[in-house]
């Protein structure tokens, strides 16, 4: 007989070790694992210098959230350790973080750290401390496919953390639990009162939690000081409108803060880190109907090499806040690429494409990958090509 858990044997023979972030999510998961009879862990790791984040609303793993763990594991009377993984989350998050940046990408460093620091060192760690699973307070959903996990999205739409989840291998999906994906927020507030945590009133977490005050382009101008060189900003028509102040300080689709003006809207559509130019453009030049993706995960049924020649026919998200759409993702030669059928404005190279089989709410994960280039309509691509001198194999950026 299989416990809650999906696993044999009862809950007081079965180790398992929350991953403990200080927040409401992770600590009522941790009561949750401690009601039913587990034989239960805390772990919480410290990511950054905790001295900068004391004060900060909305950080993770540093300062006041470690201690909240802490006083939530002595609530309830369950073993609780700090680990310092500083200097691995500076160089498997942080710095690849400033590198994408200043390569002229939009990164997304919550979905490193996952794939790196917390679903990998920390899953080693847990099986060191005897662990049958690990828990997480993430919004998804699994279930057994065959004798495989698979991945869904959760319940609450709007805790839906699918999108940053894509990386998660099957050997990390059939080891990792994830308590919350059937509940709504409320419904966990309210556990947490229940359990009586002092937590159970803490704001969620928000933002990048290593940066302070928001200001990211501070954090890699300390880190990459040429970062911040001055160059152009050249219009797709070839037009040098005026100069800025490192490329850091611009993102694809852009609109305010530009820095020049010419009478129409302009919108930032590409950064050329080479050459240190922000090329800018009408609205129009920012659709995007193909994809060229790296460093592709696959987690659904079959294989990746298994895609027929005609492509496979599935919902892709590149953004976490857009809803997926109709695309077609097929393998040329050694290359993932996607047809957005609809297309899609402001698509960013370093953001994620994730690949869903259905639009609903009970939309099975299948993967995912890292946008490595997104090539525009026709016209808007040979303007940019003729701008840049690079084709699109020739523009391809190192793996993240």
């Amino acid at each position: 007989m299989l416990n809650s858990l999906g696993l044999p044997g009862r809950p007081e023979d079965t180790r398992v070790v929350v991953a403990m972030s200080g927040g409401v999510d992770s600590s009522v998961v941790a009561g949750l694992m401690k009601r039913e009879g587990y034989d239960v862990i805390g772990v919480t790791l410290q990511l950054y210098d905790h001295g900068e984040a004391v004060q900060k609303k909305g950080a993770c793993c540093a300062g006041q959230d470690i201690h909240d763990a802490r006083r939530v594991a002595e609530s309830l009377n369950i073993p609780h350790y700090v680990l310092d993984y500083e200097s691995r989350f500076r160089e498997q998050v942080i710095e690849r973080f400033a590198d994408s940046y200043i390569n002229g990408e939009t990164p997304i460093p919550c979905v490193t750290c996952n794939q790196t620091v917390k679903f990998k060192d920390l899953l080693e760690t847990a099986k060191d401390l005897g662990a049958d699973v690990l828990v997480t307070g993430h919004y998804v959903r699994t279930q057994l496919e065959g004798n495989r996990n698979a991945m869904f999205r959760p319940v609450d739409l709007d805790r839906d953390q699918s999108y940053f989840l894509f990386a998660t291998t099957q050997e990390q999906l059939d080891f990792i639990r994830f308590p919350l994906g059937g509940m709504t927020k409320p419904e966990v507030r309210k556990l947490a009162e229940e359990f009586g945590l002092a937590v159970a009133d803490k704001h969620d977490s928000q933002d990048i939690c290593f940066v302070p005050q928001g200001r990211y382009t501070d954090v890699i101008a300390r880190l990459r000081p040429h970062a911040a060189d001055p160059g152009e900003i050249v219009h797709v028509d070839g037009r040098v409108l005026g100069q800025h102040e490192g490329i850091i300080h611009f993102t694809i689709g852009q609109r305010r803060g530009i820095g020049v003006s010419t009478g129409e809207p302009l919108y930032v559509v590409h950064l050329d880190a080479e050459n240190r130019r922000v090329i800018v453009g009408p609205k129009e030049a920012l659709a995007t109907h193909k994809l060229l993706l790296r460093n592709v995960n696959w987690i659904g049924p079959g294989h990746l090499e298994d895609i027929p020649a005609e492509g496979l026919n599935v919902f892709a998200k590149v953004r976490s806040t857009r809803p997926p759409t109709e695309a077609v993702v097929r393998k040329e030669g050694d290359e993932i690429t996607v047809e957005l059928i609809s297309g899609e404005l402001g698509v960013a190279p370093g953001q994620a494409c994730v690949f869903f089989d259905e639009d609903t709410q009970n939309a099975r994960v299948l993967g995912g990958g890292w946008i490595q280039r997104a090539e525009k309509d026709q016209k808007s691509e040979e303007a940019l090509q003729a701008l840049i001198g690079k084709s699109w194999e020739a523009a391809s950026l190192p793996g993240n």
